[in-house]
């Protein structure tokens, strides 16, 4: 438990967070809290403001103090001590294909700052839990997608985070992989207890994996709650018989997804060019 917190303290807490890009509000007025333990998917279209709201929790866009707090710690005071919190597998792909498997883990946990006497250790438990033990010391360059973001999850975990963070982990995977990236995610969940918040456009992850999400849409929270409630809600106000499906709670919040929020060319060159990476 940090000073700053209790033991009702949500792992995250932003209140009215605002971020723009010059004359364009990227997240207006946030308000998000995630317990600790928990899963939570934070969802929407391209253009909602999910990516910029994840970079500001984890402090890589500096927000004014107030807005956003990771355990009780205020990222607008007190960066490096959220950050040391953290674990982040951005949706941009962070391994290098030039070094082994132990040697991307081993760079992450040196910038973590994992202390040297345990960073050997930390390094190899980190690949047994994601199940790359026996190729850690092949080129990252040679591995699957599945086992990329595979990697990159041991990248996140090497400094044993409270909270991990997840922007778009499964992007561009095929089922199986896909099914193999949440195998770990959930078994390392289990283990320590740790809170996850993932964002994705795979509405059936959300629906088997998250406790909670929230639908996010020009920068706010415009539905919120366990999957099935949200499904219920919504067969309640149309009034269906049959349960929809949280894609459906989707189009219902954010429409078509074809005007001009849902991002523009450099969001769609991005996602793209990490499909085909891990593909």
């Amino acid at each position: 438990m940090t000073p700053d917190s209790t033991p009702d303290t949500p792992a995250v807490a932003c209140t009215g967070l605002c971020y723009s890009f010059g004359d364009t509000r990227a997240v207006d007025g946030l308000d998000l809290s995630v317990g600790e333990g928990e899963v939570f998917g934070l969802l929407g279209p391209n253009g909602a403001g999910k990516t910029t709201a994840i970079r500001c929790i984890t402090t890589l866009l500096p927000v004014p103090a107030g807005m956003v707090r990771v355990f009780g710690h205020d990222t607008g005071k007190d960066r490096m001590a959220v950050r040391r919190l953290l674990g982040y597998v951005p949706q941009q792909l962070s391994a290098d294909s030039g070094l082994t498997g132990r040697e991307n883990v081993e760079l992450f946990a040196r910038v973590f700052d994992v202390p040297r006497r345990e960073r050997a250790a930390r390094v190899a438990e980190a690949l047994e839990v994601v199940d790359l033990a026996d190729a850690a010391d092949r080129l990252a360059g040679t591995y699957s997608g599945g086992m990329v973001r595979r990697l990159e999850l041991a990248q996140a975990l090497v400094s044993a985070p409270r909270l991990l963070i997840l922007d778009e982990p499964t992007i561009g995977l095929d089922p199986i992989a896909r099914t193999g990236v949440w195998d770990q995610i959930n078994a390392v969940r289990a283990a320590t207890g740790m809170t996850v918040l993932v964002t994705t456009h795979y509405m059936d992850e959300a629906d088997q994996h998250c406790d909670r999400v929230g639908l996010m849409h020009r920068g706010r929270i415009r539905a919120l709650g366990t999957p099935t409630e949200l499904r219920r809600g919504l067969a309640e106000r149309q009034g269906a018989d049959a349960l929809p499906t949280l894609e459906d709670v989707f189009r219902d919040v954010a429409g078509s997804g074809l005007d001009d929020q849902s991002g523009g060319f450099r969001d769609v060159r991005s996602t793209r060019r990490t499909a085909n990476r891990v593909g």
